[in-house]
């Protein structure tokens, strides 16, 4: 049996979770932040498309890539916040809940960094592609970076899926054994 000081200190480190909900709060925030420069950007295309000094297609196609990667940063907040919340702080009651969504019911630390990192991969992709497409604006150096750290992004998001597929498999044949 454990004594009443240890269990104290047991309760007290479990309860430090809740120290990371004004974290997601913040994260939040910052959401009602990117929808703000969504429409603002979108207010940009409208005004330019429809305005006396009409846009090129280059100038459209810029302006819809960072409103696809507003919004791709915006779903990459929503995994961390709903998903980190869940899995770090409290279990959300969503069971019934008709939008709850389906990647929630089996989210852990592994898949929520595998979430992740596919993300940041997808907006490092429009990222690079609005680069590509502005190339002639940029210079061979900043390009070069560009490529290298999303290449970067690549391979990390690739080790961290082998690990995580190491440790799955691992964990799964030392269920086999004991049972």
């Amino acid at each position: 049996m454990m004594s009443s000081p240890v269990k104290s200190l047991e309760s007290f480190i479990f309860a430090s979770r809740w120290i990371q909900a004004p974290l997601y709060v913040g994260l939040i925030v910052a959401q009602v932040v990117y929808c703000w420069l969504f429409m603002v950007e979108l207010s940009h295309l409208v005004a330019g498309a429809f305005g006396p000094h009409h846009m090129t297609e280059t100038d459209v196609m810029l302006i819809v890539l960072g409103l696809i990667d507003v919004v791709m940063i915006a779903n990459l907040l929503v995994m961390v916040i709903v998903g980190g919340y869940e899995t770090f702080v409290s279990r959300l009651d969503l069971d019934d809940h008709p939008d709850q969504p389906e990647w929630l019911s089996h989210v852990n630390a592994g898949v929520l960094k595998i979430k992740l990192s596919t993300a940041i991969i997808g907006i490092s992709s429009i990222h690079l592609l609005k680069s590509f497409i502005n190339a002639a604006n940029l210079t061979e150096h900043t390009l070069m970076w560009q490529v290298i750290i999303h290449v970067v992004f690549l391979f990390s998001a690739l080790a961290m899926a082998l690990v995580d597929k190491t440790m799955t498999q691992t964990l799964a044949l030392q269920h086999q054994k004991n049972h």
